[in-house]
C-alpha cells in the first residue's frame, strides 16, 4: 500500500511538473514570491516545510513575532504569552498537545531561549499540520530562531536582574494548636488523648522549644524573603551578499529562597551558545549550518524541604538536640564527641522513631547533588535551484542530529539522629538520655547518580514548485519526505537502552492554486508509517482539502470602503495517527508465567502461565475527521485585524480493554484477560477561536490593544461502558466531565444519620459530610455519582496591551477562564489521620457549631466518608491573571550621534505574574508540597552596537 502511494504521488507531481512546462511560452510574466514588494516580504509566515505570504495563508495559523514582543517584554520562555495573541492556544491547541518543532525538528522547549527565537507560529488546523504527519495531529507549534541578515557586523546585549518574592504560603496550626484539636479529634473518635495539657501548655508559652518542639517551616528559620536571578544575553549577526552569521551567547544564574543547611548553597547555571550561517554557495547552490550548545548545572542540598513543609506535624520531632542540655555521664559525652554532625558546634542532629531521617536533617548533614545536562544540537541544509530544468523548480534537503546527556555527581552522608529523654531536675529541664537512630558514616567521594541521553535524529527531502503565469495563476507543488527517530536510555537494570525508539515517517504531498490571490484551493496529504500497528495495518492516507475566497476583492464589496481585506476560508481533512496509542505490540497478545497456586493439574504448587492480554491483529490508527470555517481580514486601513475558526473534530477508533460491551465477563477476571486493545471509543472537540487587535495613533501617543480567545466544547461520543442509572454514562457528556457527590451539608445527630439513606463510605458520625441519594435505592455508594462540572474550561481569553508616548513604552497582557471547576482535594484541605494540621480545621463542626461549621468534624482515622470529590469541595476555576507588564524608556537616536560605538540603548522595569482576580485567589495563588508560586521584579538593559 505505501509503495503505491509514493508512486502515485510521485506520478501526479511529475504531470504537474510537465505540465507547466508545456504551457511555459504562453507565460506573460513570471513573479515568485521573491520578487514581491518589499512590505510583502515583510508578512512572511513561517509554515511546513517553508514561508508564504500572510495574505495567502488559508486559515487556522497565527504566527506572533517574539523578536518584536521582545522590545517591549522581558521574558526566557519562546510561549510564554502566546495565548495573549493566539486564539485556541491555551498551552495546548483546540484541547490537544501539540509538537512542538524548532527549525522544525522536535526539540524539547528548554533547549531555546526567547532572545534566540524570531516567530512563533500556531497549526491549528488538520490541512495546516497534515504534512508532518502522525506525530503532529493534535496540532503544532513552529519555534523558528533568528538568522543573519546581509549588513554590516552588529552586536546587541541585554541584561537583566530581578528577584523572585513568593506569592503566598499555606498556613499550618502552631503545634499548641495542632495537640489541642488532635485531642478533640481522639474525643470524635472516641479513643484516648496522647497529649496533655501541661505540654500543650508548656508548648504554647515557649517554654524550652528543643524539649517542647512547635517547627514552623514557613519561617525565617528556613527560609529568605525573595533570591535573585541574573541573566546576559549577546547577540552578534551580519554578512555579505553570499554569507550571513548569526550568533548568541547567553548566561543565567539564580540562587534559590531556601536558606538553611546545605540548600543554602541551592543554584542554577546555564550557559548557552547558537549559532547559524547561510551561505550562497553558487547561483543555484546554498547552504545552512546550525548548531546549538547547552550548559546546565544545578546544586542541590539533599532533603526534600517543601514536601516536609505540607506533611510534618509541628511538634513531631526537635530538629537540633542543644549538648548543652545534656547531663554530664560518659556515654552522652562519647556521643559527642564521635559525631561527624554537630551543627555549629552546639547541636546533634534530631529524629525519633518514626522520622529516624527527616528533611532538615537531610539538609543539614546528608550532603548534595549536582545535576548536569549537556545538549548539542545541528542542523544542516541545502537549496538547490532547478529553473535550470524549470522556472520555479527548487530542492531542499535537511538532516539533524540531538544529543541530550543528563548525569548526577553526588555526596551522600549517612548521619545519626537523636531523640532526647528529658528530666526535670532542681527546676532545670536536662536530657538524660538519648535513643539513637542509624550511624554516622563519612563520604570522602563524590559518585555518579543518574545517568541518561535522548538522541534525535531528523531528516526532511522537498521538491517544491512555486510559479506565476500571467500575472494571475499562482501555482505551488511540494513532495515532501519527512522523519525523525528518537532514542532515550532507560533505568539502570535493562539493556541500556530503550527497546523501541519513538520513530515518525512520512510522505507528504502538497498541489495549491490561486486565481489573483482571490480564489484558493489546496490539496495537502501525508502517506503516514507507524510500527506501533500489527503489519498490514501500518500505513495510511491522510488527505486535507482547503478552499479560499478572498471576497474583499469582489466586485459587490466596491461599496464597502472600511473594509480592506476579507477572506473566507473551509478546509476538511481526515488525518491518521498513533499518538493515543501508547505503547508498542499492544497489538499482541502476552502471556505471564509468575503467577502462582497452591494446585495445578494435581501438583501443590508451582508457577502458572497466564493471558494478560489478547491480541488484536487488526488494530489500526485512530481518526481525526475535521471540518472547519475561517474569516480573517482587517478594517479601517488596517487599524483592525481580526481571525476566527470554528472547528469540529471527530477523534474516532481511540483505543478500549473491551471490558464492559465488547466481550463477555468472563473474558476479564482480577487474575487474567483475555481482552484486547480494540478501536472503539470516540471524541468530538468542537468551538470557535479568535483574535481582534486594534491599533490608532494620535500625535506623539500611540496604542495597540489584542484580545484573543476560544470558545471550546467537548463530547465523548462512545464510550466502552455499562451502568445501572443512565445519569452516570460518561458517553453524551463532555471529555472532561467531572463527576462526585452531591453534599447536603453535615449530619447533625445520631437521628437524622438513621433517617438518611445508608452511606457506605465507613462509620459515619454526626459532623460527617451527608450525600444525597441520587437513585432513591436508599444507599448512597458509586451509583449517587454524577456530573458536577468540567475540568476544563469552555472560555479562554487573553489581552495585550501596549502604549506609547514618544520614548516610553508601557506594555502589559494577560490571560483567563471561565466556566470550570475544581476540588479543594489536596493534603491542605483533606485533613484526617496524623496530617498535618492547616487553618482550615478552624472551621471544623462541633456540636456548638453545628449551624456555623464550614469544615466536616476532626477525625484521627482515614474517614472515607468526607473526603471524597463532592460539591462540598468544589470550588469554580474561574480567574484572570495579570502575566506581565513592562515600563520601557528608549533612549533617543540623538544621544548617540557622534560616537561610533552605540547605536541604541533602552532600559526597561518589568513584572511577571503580578495579580490574579479571582473569588478563589488565594487558594490559586498557594502550592502545597512545592515551592511557592513568586511575583518577578526585574530590571534590564538593552544595547546595540
Amino acid at each position: 500500500m505505501k509503495k503505491i502511494f509514493i508512486k502515485t504521488f510521485t506520478i501526479v507531481f511529475t504531470v504537474l511538473c510537465l505540465g507547466v512546462v508545456s504551457v511555459q511560452a504562453q507565460e506573460e510574466t513570471n513573479v515568485t514570491l521573491n520578487d514581491e514588494p518589499e512590505e510583502e516580504r515583510d508578512s512572511i509566515v513561517q509554515v511546513p516545510f517553508g514561508t508564504k505570504s500572510k495574505k495567502d495563508i488559508l486559515g487556522a495559523v497565527s504566527t506572533v513575532n517574539i523578536e518584536d514582543l521582545l522590545k517591549k517584554n522581558y521574558q526566557t520562555n519562546a510561549l510564554d504569552g502566546v495565548e495573549s495573541f493566539v486564539g485556541g492556544y491555551t498551552g495546548d491547541i483546540w484541547g490537544q498537545n501539540p509538537l512542538i518543532l524548532i527549525d522544525g525538528v522536535p526539540r524539547s522547549l528548554d533547549n531555546v531561549n526567547a532572545t534566540e527565537v524570531e516567530t512563533v507560529t500556531v497549526l491549528k488546523g488538520a490541512s495546516a499540520v497534515v504534512l508532518y504527519g502522525s506525530r503532529a495531529a493534535k496540532g503544532v507549534v513552529l519555534i523558528t530562531t533568528k538568522r543573519g541578515k546581509q549588513g554590516p557586523l552588529t552586536i546587541e546585549a541585554r541584561a537583566n536582574t530581578g528577584i523572585f518574592v513568593p506569592k503566598s504560603y499555606p498556613n499550618y496550626l502552631d503545634a499548641a494548636s495542632y495537640m489541642t484539636l488532635y485531642n478533640e479529634a481522639s474525643d470524635n473518635d472516641g479513643v484516648a488523648r496522647i497529649y496533655d495539657e501541661a505540654t500543650i501548655y508548656n508548648t504554647a508559652e515557649g517554654v524550652n522549644p528543643f524539649k517542647y518542639p512547635d517547627i514552623d517551616y514557613i519561617s525565617s528559620d528556613y527560609l529568605k524573603e525573595y533570591y535573585n536571578r541574573s541573566d546576559a544575553t549577546v547577540e552578534v549577526s551580519g554578512g555579505d551578499e553570499k554569507t550571513q552569521y548569526y550568533t548568541n551567547f547567553g548566561a543565567s544564574y539564580n540562587d534559590d529562597i531556601i536558606d538553611y543547611g546545605e540548600q543554602r548553597n541551592n543554584s542554577d547555571l546555564n550557559l548557552r551558545l547558537r549559532g547559524n550561517v547561510d551561505m550562497k554557495l553558487s547561483e543555484w547552490l546554498s547552504a545552512e549550518a546550525n548548531a546549538s550548545v547547552i550548559f546546565n548545572n544545578n546544586y542541590i542540598g539533599r532533603g526534600d524541604f517543601w514536601g516536609a513543609s505540607a506533611s510534618m506535624r509541628p511538634n513531631w520531632f526537635t530538629p537540633l538536640v542543644p549538648i548543652s542540655s545534656l547531663t554530664e555521664n560518659e556515654r552522652l559525652q562519647s556521643f559527642v564527641d564521635n559525631s561527624n554532625f554537630l551543627i555549629d558546634g552546639q547541636y546533634l542532629l534530631g529524629g525519633n522513631n518514626a522520622v529516624q531521617t527527616n528533611a532538615l536533617a537531610d539538609m543539614l548533614g546528608a550532603g548534595y547533588i549536582r545535576y548536569k545536562s549537556r545538549t548539542f544540537l545541528y542542523k544542516v541544509s541545502a537549496m538547490a535551484d532547478l529553473s535550470g530544468i524549470t522556472k520555479g523548480l527548487t530542492f531542499n534537503n535537511s538532516f539533524s542530529l540531538d544529543y541530550d546527556n543528563y548525569f548526577s555527581e553526588a555526596y551522600r552522608e549517612e548521619y545519626r539522629t537523636y531523640n532526647p529523654v528529658w528530666s526535670n531536675m532542681n527546676g532545670e529541664d536536662i536530657i538524660v538520655d538519648l535513643n539513637t537512630y542509624g550511624d554516622d558514616v563519612v563520604s570522602s567521594n563524590e559518585y555518579v547518580g543518574d545517568s541518561r541521553y535522548t538522541q534525535t535524529m531528523s531528516f526532511f527531502s522537498q521538491l517544491n514548485y512555486l510559479r506565476t503565469f500571467s500575472d494571475l495563476h499562482n501555482v505551488t507543488g511540494n513532495l515532501i519526505g519527512w522523519g525523525f527517530q528518537s532514542r532515550a536510555s532507560v533505568d539502570e537494570g535493562h539493556d541500556g537502552s530503550d527497546y523501541q525508539s519513538t520513530v515518525n515517517t512520512n510522505l507528504g504531498l502538497q498541489l495549491a492554486y490561486n486565481y489573483a490571490h482571490k480564489y484558493y484551493v489546496d490539496f495537502s496529504s501525508a502517506v503516514v508509517h507507524s510500527p506501533k500497528l500489527p503489519e498490514g495495518n501500518r500505513t495510511a492516507f491522510s488527505p486535507t482539502v482547503t478552499l479560499g475566497w478572498r471576497m474583499s476583492d469582489e466586485g459587490f464589496m466596491d461599496g464597502a470602503s472600511f473594509i480592506d481585506n476579507l477572506k473566507l476560508t473551509a478546509s476538511y481533512a481526515n488525518l491518521h495517527q498513533d499518538l493515543d496509542i501508547q505503547d508498542y505490540y499492544m497489538y499482541q497478545g502476552y502471556f505471564d508465567d509468575n503467577a502462582w497456586y497452591q494446585w495445578r493439574d494435581g501438583t501443590m504448587g508451582g508457577n502458572a502461565v497466564l493471558s494478560g492480554q489478547g491480541a488484536n491483529p487488526n488494530l489500526s490508527f485512530i481518526t481525526r475527521e475535521e471540518y472547519r470555517v475561517g474569516l480573517d481580514g482587517s478594517l479601517f486601513g488596517n487599524s483592525i485585524v481580526f481571525d476566527a475558526n470554528y472547528f469540529n473534530q471527530l477523534t474516532d477508533g481511540l483505543l478500549s480493554r473491551g471490558a464492559s460491551t465488547l466481550f463477555p465477563s468472563y473474558f476479564n477476571r482480577w487474575d487474567h484477560s483475555f481482552l484486547p486493545n480494540v478501536n472503539f471509543n470516540k471524541d468530538r472537540r468542537t468551538g470557535y477561536d479568535f483574535s481582534v487587535s486594534h491599533q490608532n495613533e494620535v500625535g506623539d501617543f500611540k496604542y495597540n490593544f489584542g484580545v484573543a480567545g476560544m470558545v471550546y466544547d467537548s463530547e465523548a461520543v462512545v464510550r466502552d461502558e455499562v451502568y445501572q442509572d443512565a445519569y452516570q454514562y460518561r458517553a453524551g457528556k463532555p471529555v472532561d466531565a467531572s463527576f462526585g457527590y452531591i453534599a447536603e451539608g453535615f449530619f447533625g445527630d445520631l437521628a437524622e444519620i438513621e433517617n438518611h439513606a445508608t452511606q457506605t463510605f465507613g462509620n459515619v458520625k454526626p459532623g460527617d459530610i451527608k450525600y444525597t441519594d441520587v437513585n432513591g435505592d436508599g444507599v448512597v455508594d458509586q451509583r449517587d455519582q454524577v456530573e458536577l462540572g468540567r475540568s476544563r474550561s469552555p472560555f479562554t481569553y487573553g489581552l495585550n496591551l501596549t502604549l506609547n508616548y514618544k520614548n516610553w513604552s508601557l506594555f502589559a497582557m494577560g490571560q483567563g477562564q471561565f466556566g470550570a471547576i475544581g476540588y479543594k482535594n489536596s493534603s491542605y484541605f483533606w485533613v484526617y489521620g496524623t496530617r498535618k494540621y492547616s487553618e482550615e480545621v478552624l472551621g471544623r463542626w462541633t456540636p456548638e457549631t453545628a449551624n456555623t461549621a464550614t469544615y466536616p468534624r476532626l477525625s484521627t482515622t482515614g474517614n472515607t466518608n468526607n473526603f471524597r470529590n463532592s460539591s462540598f469541595w468544589m470550588y469554580d476555576n474561574n480567574r484572570f491573571d495579570l502575566t506581565h507588564a513592562q515600563l520601557t524608556f528608549d533612549f533617543p537616536e540623538t544621544v548617540f550621534q557622534g560616537t561610533s560605538l552605540l547605536s541604541e540603548l533602552s532600559l526597561y522595569l518589568s513584572g511577571q505574574n503580578l495579580f490574579t482576580i479571582s473569588k478563589e485567589r488565594k487558594m490559586m495563588e498557594m502550592n502545597i508540597g512545592s515551592a511557592p508560586q513568586y511575583r518577578f521584579y526585574n530590571f534590564g538593559v538593552k544595547a546595540k552596537f
